[in-house]
């Protein structure tokens, strides 16, 4: 029956390694169960949950490792994987007696394929693209993002262990290592969504492992206008100057938006630049042909081969870019950034964690400390008027939804204070009774000073984008 699937016996210890089965993760509709529903609107049991099945399919799970040859498998068309593992499946439900129907059996077809070649119950989650964040708090909780919003989910891990092999499954795919000598990792999977993971002694409770997901097509600029994110307006000037070389920083908590932000400005740089992209977690898709990646390294098991954002950006230097993007700017590298923006590389662009524009000044200014440099204040401040020159502030609401709140431009310094003033900002006005925030988009009044140097480009925006009595 098997033919040429079966496996070698010099091959059975090396993939008797893959991790076990996972307990199913079928019911997706994400809906918290406050309190269980009435008897009569009670569905019936899915038997894929039970605890008869679970140990079937560990039973099984280990059967097919042993029996099948994972490699050749491989490089099958996915049809015929499936084809082949239905026909075993399908013999070992006889043979074990399990009541299940046509669609359960499919079912659990699927989840032994996804345990076998994917990433066990967390693999239709992956492939939902309604979710935005998978949370995982121990092997018997999973949470997910939809929409700004969290929901609990019924998919569940058999036990810590068959957590944990999918946690080492993941970490192994990208170099990486978690145990007790190494508790925390931050890395990537294959589609390049960005994952942390805390193992114990770090994590009390069980291993804790945060997904933020990989969009296949990131938003554009005209898509989160659609979505009223940002206005036709505010949207047109970022555009504008994004062309025009101004240099900027998008500034936001976690989750609001900034790599979104940052991924839908670059679509603005012209092809003719050559672009070098510097990231913890490579996590960027820009669509210019002439684009150079890096990514941090972390230290290996001895403590040696960590290299940092600061060394890559003094690295990106040498690399003749017309513009360097920072991932995310959190530590000494703030310094280098700065040399860069202030040496010929107008139009670098950097995200940065902070509430306000203000705030992300005051971040800066903390961070270019770090690098222990012997500056004072009035010397760091100037570095950062000289440098930056526009601001954009994004926020995650309560009711889920992001906005771009504030589009501020520093102006230059003035007896060591740095002169801004805002352009854009949005207004919160209230809340619904279903909960969504309420509030406007308006101008400040405030013309952009880089308005000059858009119109020496060629690039023309109407006054009356900036006419605080005309609504956007």
């Amino acid at each position: 029956m098997l033919g040429r699937f079966t496996k070698r016996p010099e091959v059975v210890q090396e993939v008797a390694l893959a991790p076990e089965p996972a307990a199913p993760a079928l019911v997706l509709d994400g809906a918290p169960e406050i309190a269980p529903p009435l008897p009569e609107a009670a569905p019936a049991a899915n038997p894929l949950l039970s605890d008869k099945l679970l140990d079937a399919k560990v039973r099984l799970h280990r059967r097919l490792i042993e029996e099948i040859n994972l490699s050749a498998l491989e490089k099958l068309p996915e049809a015929e994987i499936r084809r082949h593992v239905g026909t075993l499946v399908s013999q070992y439900v006889v043979s074990e007696r399990l009541a299940l129907n046509s669609r359960e059996l499919e079912d659990f077809v699927t989840e032994i394929l996804d345990e076998m070649t994917g990433l066990g119950p967390i693999e239709p989650l992956l492939k939902d693209p309604t979710v935005n964040d998978i949370l995982i708090n121990g092997h018997e909780c999973v949470y997910v993002e939809r929409q700004g919003m969290l929901e609990p989910t019924l998919v569940r891990f058999k036990d810590e262990n068959h957590l944990l092999r999918i946690i080492n499954k993941i970490v192994s795919a990208v170099g990486r290592r978690v145990d007790e000598s190494q508790p925390l990792c931050d890395a990537r999977l294959l589609d390049g969504s960005r994952i942390n993971i805390a193992v114990r002694p770090i994590a009390v409770d069980g291993p804790l492992v945060s997904i933020r997901k990989f969009s296949k097509k990131p938003f554009s600029l005209k898509k989160l206008v659609e979505i009223d994110a940002i206005k036709p307006q505010m949207a047109e000037l970022l555009a504008a100057a994004v062309k025009a070389r101004v240099t900027l920083i998008i500034s936001g908590g976690t989750g609001s938006g900034k790599t979104t932000m940052l991924n839908a400005l670059s679509a603005f740089i012209s092809d003719k630049e050559r672009l070098v992209t510097i990231e913890d977690a490579a996590e960027l898709q820009l669509q210019q042909p002439h684009v150079g990646r890096m990514e941090t390294r972390p230290p290996n098991i001895e403590g040696k081969g960590e290299i940092r954002q600061r060394e890559l950006v003094k690295n990106a230097l040498r690399m003749r870019p017309d513009r360097v993007i920072l991932g995310e700017c959190r530590g000494e590298e703030a310094f280098d950034m700065l040399q860069a923006m202030n040496t010929g590389h107008e139009g670098s662009m950097a995200t940065v964690h902070a509430n306000s524009p203000r705030d992300a000044i005051s971040r800066l200014e903390q961070m270019i400390g770090m690098a222990g440099m012997p500056m004072t204040v009035g010397s760091i401040r100037g570095q950062i008027a000289a440098a930056i020159r526009v601001i954009v502030q994004l926020q995650r609401l309560s009711d889920g939804k992001r906005r771009i709140t504030s589009i501020a431009e520093i102006t230059g310094l003035e007896s060591d204070i740095i002169q801004m003033q805002e352009i854009y900002k949005y207004v919160r006005t209230g809340t619904a009774p279903d909960g969504t925030v309420e509030g406007h988009f308006q101008a400040t009044g405030v013309r952009p000073r880089f308005l000059g140097d858009l119109v020496a480009k060629g690039i023309n925006i109407p006054g009356s984008y900036f006419d605080p009595s005309k609504p956007l």
